[in-house]
């Protein structure tokens, strides 16, 4: 009966590079002995997670979904700051609940529970929806997916600080966006294969399968053995408030984390308008979303177990590399957009920007996460975590608003030349953060 142990054991050490499964950092002995275990779970609830996160994204499907329906174009413009500040913002509102409860997957799997409801109802919608109350339908889902999602992502954050050690966070994660990515590969083939075939089923096929995903999460969730942890610092939204604008007065460290994380928000805004700048070229068609997802699913299988072992080395040195990465991506983009040659005139030269933009910003995702977890002790972690979404969150809401409005104003090739200034500022911010690992 110990064979399984023992072969789950060296696996772990394998995908780790750990000698002794059982040599921890900053988690407690009994954490320590179901490590292997409960690794394996973190990474099929976050293969579940990241998949649906593809299937059901604003940057991509939703944008498909709503002209698919025929909803208003303006509401296209609104998906991607409801999915990030819907997410973070009511972060730390719950923080200091989830914190009063010495055990916090629940609210982990309570989380995914409702974003698979919510991916479901949106399945139905591709099916059923219509013009501009099927669009309003959808973005009204999209709060409630978005709110669920922030409540997953703190306690999926308290739970891995709690049951994964120090130096093993960043390869984790990074070995989930590999398997994630291959998964989102196969879908996007499919869709290539589609062409201009109708996409009503499609769009409502990946929307289910992005609700399985996430029901995947919530049960690997429930499965974890999590050590209850302590209770102090639980406290109400208002205490939680008191207690955040103290910390980033007194904390240099965290105050300099967020402007990084705020100036690299530029990675995330620019991925739907380079997306957008291949579809007025290459058409609206299925098998131009598809290129588009295969190339997605690439660039995560590729790119995020190398970033993974890299933010366990160094994550502010990650988070920097994203920054120029930004830059590059969108000069990059900026430039084939004006470029008056024939072969410009396809989705083919900017599904490659997209590809390498992915890939840049899954170093700045791993970066930032592993930073911050890396960088809170266990006592404010959920505490930190909550802070630092919530003011992303609120920033997502202005800078998306601004963002939409230049873009309205300079066109999507100039505002990228403007992201890209905003991402060499980013790296020049992550430089100068001091090391945490």
């Amino acid at each position: 009966m110990a064979q399984p142990e023992i072969s789950q054991s060296r696996l772990y050490e394998w995908l780790t590079g750990d000698e002794d499964s059982r040599m921890c950092r900053d988690i407690p002995e009994a954490a320590c002995r179901e490590q292997p275990r409960n690794f394996f779970l973190h990474l099929w609830a976050a293969l579940g997670n990241k998949l649906a996160d593809e299937l059901a994204s604003a940057r991509l499907v939703l944008p498909w979904l709503l002209g698919v329906i025929g909803a208003p174009l303006w509401m296209v413009g609104l998906l991607v700051p409801i999915r990030e500040a819907g997410a973070l913002l009511p972060q730390l509102f719950v923080a200091g609940l989830i914190r009063g409860r010495p055990v916090r997957k629940w609210a982990w799997v309570a989380g995914g529970l409702l974003q698979a409801l919510a991916a479901a109802a949106l399945a139905v919608l591709a099916l059923v929806g219509d013009g501009r109350l099927g669009g309003a339908l959808v973005l009204g889902v999209l709060v409630a997916l978005s709110l669920a999602r922030g409540l997953s992502s703190i306690a999926t954050k308290d739970v891995m600080g709690k049951t994964i050690a120090k130096r093993r966070r960043g390869t984790l994660m990074g070995w989930s966006g590999g398997l994630a990515g291959a998964v989102t590969l196969a879908a996007g083939g499919v869709l290539m294969l589609l062409e201009d075939r109708p996409g009503e089923l499609a769009l409502a096929g990946l929307l289910a399968v992005a609700a399985l995903g996430w029901a995947v999460n919530a049960l690997c969730a429930a499965r974890i053995r999590e050590t209850p942890g302590a209770m102090e610092g639980g406290e109400n939204a208002w205490s939680a408030i008191r207690t955040g604008l103290r910390l980033l007065r007194e904390d240099r460290t965290f105050l300099h984390f967020n402007l990084s994380r705020a100036l690299l928000l530029a990675s995330a805004l620019a991925l739907p308008y380079v997306a957008l700048l291949g579809q007025r070229q290459g058409g609206a068609a299925l098998g131009g979303l598809g290129v588009l997802v295969v190339v997605s699913g690439v660039a995560g299988m590729l790119a995020s177990p190398v970033w993974g072992k890299r933010a366990d080395a160094s994550s502010r040195t990650v988070m920097r590399d994203g920054g120029l990465g930004t830059a590059a991506c969108c000069l990059l983009g900026a430039l084939f957009a004006w470029w008056p040659a024939a072969w410009t005139q396809s989705v083919w030269p900017f599904a490659l920007v997209y590809a390498l933009l992915v890939i840049v910003h899954s170093g700045v995702r791993l970066g930032r996460k592993t930073y911050l977890v890396d960088m809170a002790g266990a006592e404010d972690r959920a505490l930190y975590v909550a802070l630092s979404n919530t003011l992303t969150g609120g920033l997502m809401l202005a800078v998306g608003g601004l963002v939409g409005a230049l873009a309205q104003w300079l066109g999507p090739a100039a505002l990228l030349a403007v992201l890209a200034a905003t991402g060499l500022a980013a790296a020049a911010s992550a430089r100068r953060l001091p090391e945490v690992e």
